[in-house]
């Protein structure tokens, strides 16, 4: 019974669109975290970096369904930029704009 269960999932799955199943993705790695790093670029230098980030979420229209210019989540301000999350700094909001900032946002490598 454990296979064909499987076999039905797989199917369903390969059924999908690419832009379904990124949705997918997206809410097992929103369930599951990522701990990701955001940093924040004037130029090439370094200015601001978030760290221990679940998601990085879009903002959404509060009477229309269409996403707003802007991403936002909750991370530890790393204001020594020493990649470490140091006992002094704590979590924060934080908002960027998809047009104007320069980031990446990637996984923690630890």
């Amino acid at each position: 019974m454990k296979y064909v269960i499987a076999l039905i999932g797989l199917v369903m799955l390969t059924g999908c669109t690419q832009e379904s199943q990124n949705k997918l993705g997206r809410a097992v790695q929103n369930w599951t975290g990522t701990d990701g790093i955001l940093e924040i670029y004037a130029g090439e230098k370094l200015v601001k970096r978030f760290m221990k980030i679940d998601k990085i979420s879009t903002a959404s229209g509060t009477s229309t369904s269409e996403s707003r210019p802007y991403r936002f989540g909750y991370g530890i301000l790393d204001a020594n930029l020493n990649g470490v999350a140091d006992e002094n700094e704590s979590k924060v909001y934080f908002e960027f704009s998809d047009y104007s900032t320069s980031y990446v946002f990637h996984d923690s490598p630890s």
